[in-house]
């Protein structure tokens, strides 16, 4: 069975996965980035990003911060 991110934070087609990592002592937390394209019909993701992503993935590692500082 595939592991499920804990909460996704996307704005547009930039997205943040993050992951909750048992450990001894607590938990932690790993994030992921991504964009969505499509390619013809289907949907697909990339780990890169244009010059014009840059201030949205920033916002959204924000929000990622921001989801697990409440944690």
């Amino acid at each position: 069975m595939a592991q499920k991110p804990v909460h996704e934070v996307r704005l547009g087609r930039i997205k943040a996965a993050i992951w909750k990592n048992e450990v001894e002592g607590g938990v932690t937390h790993n994030v992921t980035f991504s964009r969505l394209y499509k390619d013809g019909d289907d949907w697909k993701d990339s780990a890169s990003f244009s010059r014009d992503d840059l201030l949205l993935l920033g916002k959204v590692a924000d929000l990622a911060h921001s989801w697990i500082y409440d944690q």
